[in-house]
């Protein structure tokens, strides 16, 4: 799961990532993004610090990635266009590090499902 937020948009930003097992919490990370970062660039850096964890344990085969942000997840399935040229660099990063994973699967959940991703995101 992973989560992005930023105080005003652009603004203080950062960002969470969890990576759960049978639904227990294996790992976290909380990471201050920037002092006038976008909620979007945020959400982008929760996913990709996440997927980047993924990659370098090495051992998952099957991950599925949850996050609120419904541009974000909708991007990367290929359902939405990105348009932005700082956000086309991150979508591109995230999208080689998800090539690693043999199988992944992109769901959008609501905020409240996201409590614990939400609450790491909140260094800013």
């Amino acid at each position: 799961m992973f989560d992005g937020g930023s105080s005003g948009n652009p603004g203080p930003s950062g960002c969470g990532s969890v990576l759960y097992e049978n639904e227990t919490e294996i790992w976290s990370d909380a990471f201050y993004v920037g002092d006038r970062e976008t909620n979007n660039t945020a959400e982008y850096m929760g996913l990709i610090r996440g997927l980047k964890h993924v990659v370098e344990i090495g051992n998952v085969d099957n991950l599925t990635v949850k996050g609120d942000s419904l541009l974000v997840i909708k991007q990367m399935k290929g359902e939405y266009k990105v348009n932005t040229p700082h956000i086309k660099v991150l979508n591109s990063v995230a999208k080689e590090l998800a090539k690693k994973i043999k199988d992944i699967e992109f769901i959008h959940i609501p905020r409240e499902m996201n409590k614990r991703a939400d609450e790491l995101s909140r260094v800013r």
